[in-house]
């Protein structure tokens, strides 16, 4: 919701800003100390940290949560010092340049708050994956492309005399146009995963041929250990596949490694489980805290012997040709 409402900022619906009291004093502050000093440069930086800090705040949120989960502190200081140095970088490039290199105001600025808004749209359509439906998901998918390509002219005869940006971002608009159809005819045959809209189209047995693969279900740590206790009298190896809903590798590894056929093949020796973390629920949070995982994706195989083969984890994504490799390895 934060991320839609901040999108209609881009789009000229209301605009956010400081109110013009503080906006004033922050700008006569700053020009009382424009005397080329340190203590005056140390001055302007601390009032512009104002305008910089929001901008920031969202990666620096992200690398402080991935330091504070790994516990390392020299990952820690040395991420932290690179990005503060990082973001200094281009302020001192364009301070010595006297503003040369600041590009000009014009036309292209709105162009690029509605680049912003159509992004942060897509950041939220993004978020709500994990709640709302899958065909609901794929609907809005196909208007957010389909509209801003209207915007970029796709459907617009172009003059001969525009430059080549213009046509870069009509090609841009047809390309974003297409796939948005694509989305919707796939959603009409009843597909729902955006990134195979046209799966099992033209052909009788299509869906069958991109089948994935079985699983049976578990919740607890209980019952993983009665189906490794059951595969260990039968010298069976296990493969334990942790998933939710919201985990977008777990569906491209559902749609695209899962569905090869010499992975299907190479797993049909195994039991297959699968651990449906979705609701977090306690049982669930315990399954994840046995192996010290935070969530999914994670595949985890056990041998006969009902251990664990760690070095053989699959955390994240892996095609069919990597993970085909990783179980032949094992």
């Amino acid at each position: 919701g934060i991320f839609i409402l901040l999108s209609l900022s881009m789009f000229g619906f209301y605009n956010l800003e400081l109110p013009k009291t503080f906006q004033a004093k922050l700008h006569n502050s700053s020009d009382k100390h424009r005397d080329g000093s340190y203590l005056g440069a140390g001055i302007m930086g601390s009032l512009s940290s104002l305008i910089v800090g929001p901008c920031v705040a969202a990666p620096l949120a992200g690398a402080l949560i991935y330091i504070g989960q790994t516990g390392d502190v020299i990952l820690g200081g040395s991420a932290l010092f690179v990005m503060g140095f990082a973001m200094g970088s281009p302020l001192l490039l364009l301070g010595a340049s006297a503003g040369t290199l600041l590009p000009k105001a014009g036309h292209w600025l709105n162009s690029t708050k509605a680049i912003f808004g159509v992004l942060m749209l897509a950041v939220s359509l993004w978020m709500l994956d994990r709640i709302l439906p899958a065909h609901v998901t794929m609907l809005l998918a196909a208007a957010l492309l389909i509209i801003p390509a209207i915007y970029l002219r796709a459907i617009d005869p172009l003059p001969e005399s525009l430059s080549g940006w213009h046509k870069l971002w009509k090609g841009l608009g047809i390309i974003m146009l297409v796939y948005g159809i694509l989305l919707l005819i796939g959603l009409s045959i009843g597909n729902s995963n955006p990134l195979q809209p046209l799966r099992g189209i033209g052909s009788a047995n299509a869906a069958e041929q991109h089948q994935g693969l079985s699983f049976k279900k578990i919740s607890s740590i209980a019952e993983l250990e009665q189906i490794l206790e059951r595969a260990s009298s039968n010298q069976q190896w296990v493969m334990l596949d942790f998933y939710a809903d919201w985990c977008i590798s777990c569906k491209e590894m559902e749609a695209y490694t899962f569905t090869d056929e010499r992975v299907k093949q190479q797993l049909s020796r195994f039991i297959l489980i699968q651990a449906d973390v979705t609701k977090n629920a306690s049982d669930e949070k315990a399954l994840l805290q046995r192996f010290n995982l935070i969530g999914p994706p994670a595949i985890l195989f056990f041998g006969p012997d009902k251990q664990e083969r760690t070095a053989s984890r699959v955390i994240g994504y892996q095609n069919s040709d990597t993970f085909l490799a990783n179980i032949n390895n094992l």
